[in-house]
């Protein structure tokens, strides 16, 4: 299945021709969010978590410029093995979501504020099995807690940003059990990083990085 863009934003960019994206064109929709109020006690150990926010290209784009990230795969969560494969993956039938491992450090960023950069650039957790131009169960906005601290961090960041009426609609993100994390194909790794000059990378996810440096400078990296 081939990536799409909105029709108007393709029409505006032209087919065949040498893509520019402006501002005007380029797809941002980050909201700043609070700071959560509920942090994970930190071990000082390595720790992983997984996220699920849409087509996993900017979702891995947005986390390996995360400071104390020290890895982020692309990849399948929520379904078996024997389905963990793209084409498979886009028929939506396979209970699969197309997510992102993150290996970081807790002493340089905590899983509440990879939270808060999901919540704020990463997804529209409002979005009910879509991200932008992207339609079906696979790019559905879940979280799959690698421990008990990490769902009782997340339930109350949720909690905390309902409360604050912080988005226009309910949020819509859930969190889901963790049945094993499938690593996505090679040419799907790094994408962003690889293709920057694609249309749905320039429209989609660039504004994503972009509003990650722009709103929290602690925590970026080039």
């Amino acid at each position: 299945m081939v990536r799409s863009i909105t029709l108007a934003a393709a029409l505006a960019l032209g087919l065949g021709a040498t893509v520019i994206v402006t501002p005007s064109l380029a797809r941002d929709s980050a909201i700043k969010v609070p700071a959560p109020t509920v942090k994970e006690a930190s071990s000082g150990n390595r720790e992983t978590a997984i996220f699920a926010g849409g087509c996993f290209w900017g979702v891995q784009g947005v986390f390996s410029h995360v400071k104390g990230v020290v890895s982020a795969i692309s990849g399948y969560t929520g379904g078996s093995a024997s389905t963990a494969q793209y084409e498979t993956v886009s028929t939506g039938t396979t209970g699969h979501a197309e997510s992102v491992k993150v290996v970081f450090d807790p002493q340089k960023v905590n899983y509440a504020d990879l939270l808060r950069v999901y919540f704020s650039v990463v997804a529209d957790p409002t979005q009910v099995n879509r991200q932008g131009p992207d339609q079906g169960t696979q790019y559905r906005t879940a979280l799959f807690p690698m421990s008990p601290a990490q769902a009782q961090v997340a339930r109350a960041y949720i909690a905390q940003l309902s409360a604050a009426h912080v988005y226009a609609a309910p949020i819509a993100t859930r969190l889901e059990q963790q049945k094993g994390f499938f690593a996505a194909e090679a040419y799907h790794q790094n994408y962003m990083a690889r293709n920057p000059n694609d249309p749905y990378i320039l429209y989609n996810d660039r504004p994503k990085v972009e509003a990650l440096k722009r709103m929290f400078p602690d925590n970026w990296r080039a």
